[in-house]
């Protein structure tokens, strides 16, 4: 994971520990105010919003204490790593396309940050420029030229 990973992880934690929270806690008192908790839908509907939201710090938690943090960029010999934008053209259509390599909680597609884990992602790690990649997606095999790793 990437220091601005953790950093982002952490921002999220203490986001959650501290607002969210308080805001679960006034919902759950204020439906309390209402009478009869076996009745009252919007007692349970805060509950089951405090058992999420306990559940994602948790989880939180637990990757803020496994993260290891690894430099992200290309490596030292020009190939793509975890943290790199690398620059590939499929050779089928010629289009080209960038991504950033990331960690899987961190992939966007659609934005071009890509999960150093997925398919695309996994062939690209450790390439250089010019090296050509074959991929097996759902629509068959693509064929990757990388044209650039920074």
């Amino acid at each position: 994971m990437s220091a601005e990973g953790v950093e982002e992880l952490r921002a999220e934690l203490h986001r959650l520990e501290t607002e969210e929270r308080a805001k679960v806690v006034e919902q759950i008192k204020t439906a309390r105010e209402w009478g009869d908790l076996k009745e009252n839908s919007e007692y349970h509907a805060a509950k089951d919003a405090q058992s999420r939201l306990e559940t994602r710090i948790l989880s939180l938690r637990e990757k803020l204490l496994n993260a290891e943090v690894v430099e992200a960029g290309a490596g030292a010999d020009g190939t793509a790593r975890f943290g790199a934008s690398v620059t590939f053209e499929d050779e089928r259509d010629g289009r080209a396309q960038s991504v950033r390599l990331v960690a899987s909680h961190d992939a966007n597609p659609s934005a071009g940050a890509l999960s150093i884990e997925s398919p695309i992602g996994a062939a690209l790690n450790g390439r250089a420029v010019g090296q050509i990649v074959e991929v097996n997606t759902p629509k068959g095999v693509r064929r990757l030229r990388i044209t650039a790793v920074s």
